[in-house]
């Protein structure tokens, strides 16, 4: 069990706040759901990057807020990379009249339960992965 989660910038220059209490919370969320942590890569990047991957690697040709690559096979340990575009970002956050950094919690904690193993195809699991966030966006606000 490493607990290695890191953050990355890529093309653009942000400085995420509270890292520590980020990767607590992370670690805390896994384990609830019973998986430990081992590598995990969140990479903030802007729009064209991401667009970029979306593309090459999900053959979708449209913008999105984040894609999560899975990278463990072992079944109590989770890792992987996550890529969240900023610009998105902050455009949900006015969209849906939320608090920038809420929103930013809200994506990560999302490509954290892709992570574990959440999926978000159809309307159920789509209501099922909302729960999950609000439930784990309120454990952070207690933390």
């Amino acid at each position: 069990m490493m607990n290695n989660i890191q953050f990355f910038t890529e093309g653009i220059t942000y400085r995420i706040q509270g890292k520590r209490k980020l990767k607590r919370w992370i670690i805390c969320t896994a384990a609830e759901e019973h998986k430990s942590t081992g590598d995990i890569c969140i990479i903030l990047c802007d729009d064209n990057y991401l667009h970029s991957i979306n593309r090459e690697y999900l053959k979708q040709n449209t913008l999105t807020d984040i894609i999560t690559f899975p990278l463990t096979e072992e079944e109590s340990l989770i890792g992987g990379d996550i890529y969240i575009s900023l610009p998105r970002v902050i455009d949900n956050a006015k969209k849906f009249r939320q608090n920038r950094l809420e929103e930013f919690h809200r994506v990560v904690i999302h490509g954290v339960l892709h992570l574990i193993g959440y999926n978000d195809s159809s309307a159920k699991e789509k209501s099922e992965m909302r729960a999950k966030e609000n439930y784990y966006l309120e454990k952070l606000l207690i933390t």
